[in-house]
């Protein structure tokens, strides 16, 4: 597959994934620096990976959260909880993987996640916000 197979496939796994909105903005503002790093982005993470027929989006996303909690990466984390609602991800699923990432990668790496998603998941009406119930 040629590499523009790849960025045309994988762009539109992104947009689906991620909003047309954010990863066309990326695009967007990309100067010819910035562009390499889009290209090999889209090309290999989505046009690549996120297609292979092993693995579905939800469990893709699944491992995207654990994984970018284990490495600390706050901004990333937003942009995949959302995009793991756009997969099809729950509330409880998405609770029970940083959950379990926290026993793996330590309480404060978890409570990063945890923060990081609390804020998504409120922003994008899946939980209102309010203090739990006792």
């Amino acid at each position: 597959m040629s590499e523009k197979d790849l960025f045309e496939r994988g762009l539109e796994v992104r947009r689906a994934v991620l909003g047309a909105e954010y990863v066309d903005g990326s695009i967007a503002r990309a100067d010819d620096f910035m562009m390499a790093f889009q290209n090999i982005t889209t090309e290999w993470c989505w046009g690549y990976a996120w297609t292979r027929p092993g693995l579905d989006r939800k469990q893709r996303s699944m491992l995207n959260l654990a994984m970018l909690t284990a490495l600390g990466k706050t901004p990333e984390i937003k942009l995949h909880v959302k995009g793991a609602l756009a997969n099809g991800l729950t509330v409880e699923e998405i609770k029970e993987i940083l959950l379990h990432a926290t026993v793996y990668c330590g309480i404060p790496a978890g409570l990063d996640a945890f923060k990081a998603a609390h804020e998504v998941l409120v922003k994008e009406g899946a939980l209102t916000g309010e203090p739990a119930k006792k």
